[in-house]
């Protein structure tokens, strides 16, 4: 039922890193959630929040609670808090970021609308996070072949 990426196949069977479903419903519930943390985390803790819904309002609340507690169980502090985006650009399937646009063009790819609209939610914000300056560059190129879109 989970669904991740063959880029962080290095890294899933673990959970040693947050994997991008995870980071998805982290922006969608507004926490954020550093490393260390994760890695305080118990493998059974890691696995309930990658299969925990955080679609619905009600599921969100339930999950940014339950987050919340595990960050103050393992840390003795609460979790910093992320703006959540009315309207996330992974949604928004009527126009590509500049950045996605920007990091395919350097390496030869060009993203048409057609190609971003047939993509998912997951699959459009990963490609945002692998995208943006700092983050895990050399994964960007490896989702690109993965969603077929070279």
């Amino acid at each position: 039922m989970s669904d991740f990426f063959q880029f962080e196949s290095d890294f899933v069977d673990s959970l040693r890193c947050i994997p991008m479903q995870v980071r998805y419903k982290l922006d969608t519930c507004g926490i954020k959630l550093k490393l260390s943390d994760w890695n305080h985390m118990t493998q059974a803790e890691r696995e309930a929040l990658v299969e925990l819904p955080c679609t619905t309002e009600t599921e969100i609340q339930a999950y940014q609670n339950y987050l919340q507690q595990l960050i103050i169980k393992h840390t003795g502090t609460a979790p910093a808090t992320l703006p959540i985006e009315p309207e996330p650009a992974w949604l928004n399937t009527n126009t590509i970021p500049d950045s996605i646009q920007d990091k395919a063009q350097e390496i030869g790819v060009t993203l048409t609308l057609s190609q971003w609209m047939n993509l998912t939610p997951l699959q459009r914000f990963a490609l945002i996070k692998l995208s943006r300056s700092g983050h895990e560059n050399q994964n960007f190129p490896k989702a690109i072949a993965e969603f077929h879109l070279h």
